[in-house]
């Protein structure tokens, strides 16, 4: 057995509706059962013997371990892990059957932890807005109350008083949350992009930044908690548009613990090598984590063709928008409420509200449709629509905005330009899903030969691997040029991934000579450019330097 991870859970999370603590543990197939036992009685009898007699205990078991967690306060969850870590060993070692050292000891020094870290002012604070029915965030260093422009936040180590606070200046902005396997950067800029249309000052997180309005806030991935906070506490947004991805949520959990809107776009294999998540009803149940924020008034926006998520769909509450890029995915998914979905039909997006159905506009009027040949894109106009619509945008406000969101709104998301009369396609497809999403768009662009510039992270394990390049192969390529991932190799040696997926494509029928290699990510893109003349596709698969490439893609373009 062995202990993987161990961490705060500072929201909605995996395991409970609370903030807490979690342990990862690996374990054999006959030493589940016995630690699990060890640790749920060792976890007890020390949060009854520092006080926390009201936690609550929670297992998640799968495949090859366990995730073992239990509820603890916001201002000592430190002090929580710190205990969840004794009770794995002190379960490790009753397992085993070591000498355990003595129990008191280890009590005190554990209450005195939680001493230290308790701040009484930061609980007064929250149940003071819970009081006045407002939100409340805190980390390490800031404690906030309200939302957006209707927030205030402060030094955790200097928080008012529940009486000095100007409450009726506080309150909520409309927020939507956007998870799911693929799509949700290309959802989050659309969405954000309807929102400004309607006038609003639009706060957005995503895996490549912070924006507040027109400025940029922050570069870096952003799309777990932390850019969430960053989004709701800055006091110009109106609507915040937030990108919640699955390492945020396992990690933390979700950032608050309300929402108007959410949207789960797809579920599909990526990262499923990582512990806890090995299949795809496991990174199911983490991304439907989202619908545990909405209540019962918030608004599910849900992908009709999932099959995951029409399944898990017939236990929520609260109001479901669904999108589908086939208009009869929809039907008899009304449920206990009347029919809205936002639907492809006939070459034309579609709004199906109950008995209703209105034509919207042609997906060729849309540009990253890419004259609808990128079928994906069509889903994400239909997801943002369907978040637009329940975090009130009036539906030619989302018509406007998507007549004017080009590729240079979208950078690396299913870029197309033209060099020479050879076409390049920059896209951002890392796992089978989105590269298999690519092929529409290859096969209406690609008249003639097509190079393919390809590489994948360390951390996906080598049969995910084979799935990307059996995906890949399914482009036809005449052309493979194999990049390094550099920040990505996530453990691997250099070169490992990359002879992998050359044994891969040489296997699959690629001409060993047609298979090329190149150390650096920008080197790739040029040697696939100088490669493809006059009628060939060049597809680019770009991961670490996107906004450079786009910037060199987009000058060749312009020479």
């Amino acid at each position: 057995m062995e202990l993987l991870d161990s961490r705060r859970l500072t929201g909605p999370n995996i395991l409970s509706d609370q903030p807490g603590a979690i342990i990862d543990v690996r374990l054999g197939p006959d030493e589940t059962d016995p630690l699990v036992s060890e640790w749920r009685a060792a976890a007890r009898a020390m949060l009854d013997a520092v006080g926390w007699t009201a936690s609550a205990l929670h297992v998640r078991r799968m495949a090859g371990g366990a995730s073992l967690g239990f509820d603890a306060p916001i201002d000592a969850l430190y002090a929580a892990t710190e205990i969840n870590d004794w009770a794995f060993e002190a379960a490790r070692r009753q397992v085993a059957g070591e000498h355990t050292p003595p129990f008191s000891e280890d009590a005190d020094r554990l209450a005195k932890l939680i001493e230290e870290e308790l701040n009484p002012e930061l609980i007064g604070l929250r149940d003071a807005a819970i009081e006045h029915d407002l939100p409340f965030l805190s980390d390490d260093d800031h404690a906030s109350v309200g939302f957006g422009c209707c927030s205030r936040t402060w030094p955790v180590d200097s928080l008012p008083a529940p009486q000095d606070v100007p409450w009726d200046e506080l309150g909520k902005i409309p927020v939507g949350l956007i998870t799911g396997t693929n799509g949700k950067t290309t959802t989050v800029r659309l969405a954000a992009a309807m929102v400004a249309a309607a006038g609003k000052v639009v706060g957005l997180s995503s895996t490549d930044r912070v924006v507040v309005g027109k400025d940029t806030v922050d570069v870096g991935d952003y799309a777990g908690p932390g850019g969430a906070r960053e989004v709701l506490r800055h006091r110009d947004v109106e609507i915040a548009v937030l990108e919640t991805a699955r390492g945020g949520l396992l990690r933390r959990g979700a950032a608050m613990q309300r929402a108007d809107a959410a949207v789960l776009t797809n579920i599909a294999a990526d990262h499923l090598d990582d512990f806890g998540v090995q299949d795809l009803a496991a990174l199911a149940d983490v991304k439907w984590l989202v619908t545990r924020v909405l209540g019962d008034t918030g608004t599910a926006v849900l992908n009709a063709e999932d099959p995951r998520l029409v399944e898990r769909a017939m236990g929520l509450r609260c109001p479901i928008t669904w999108f589908a890029l086939e208009a009869d995915a929809v039907n008899n998914l009304a449920g206990d409420h009347p029919l809205r979905a936002f639907v492809m039909d006939d070459g034309h997006i579609t709004l199906l509200d109950g008995d209703r159905r209105q034509s919207l506009i042609p997906v060729t009027e849309v540009p990253i449709t890419l004259d609808g040949a990128a079928r994906h894109n069509v889903a994400n106009c239909l997801a943002a629509m369907g978040l637009a619509d329940a975090l009130g945008i009036p539906v030619e406000t989302m018509l406007d905005a998507l007549r004017e969101t080009t590729h240079a709104a979208n950078p690396g998301r299913g870029n197309l330009y033209e060099i020479d009369g050879a076409r390049v396609l920059v896209d951002f497809a890392h796992n089978p899903h989105g590269v298999g999403a690519l092929r529409p768009v290859a096969e209406h662009f690609g008249q003639r030969r097509r190079v393919l510039l390809i590489g994948q992270a360390g951390d996906r394990g080598d049969e995910a691997i084979h799935q990307l390049a059996d995906a890949a192969w399914q482009l036809r390529p005449d052309k493979i040029i194999i990049k390094e991932m550099g920040r990505y190799s996530r453990g691997r040696q250099e070169g490992e991934v990359a002879r992998l997926l050359y044994r891969l494509f040489v296997e699959a029928g690629a001409d060993p000579d047609s298979v090329s290699y190149q150390a650096e990510e920008i080197d790739g893109v040029k040697a696939a450019i100088d490669w493809a003349e006059p009628g060939d596709l060049a597809i680019l698969l770009v991961h670490e330097d996107i906004a450079g490439v786009v910037e060199f893609v987009r000058a060749a373009s312009e020479d």
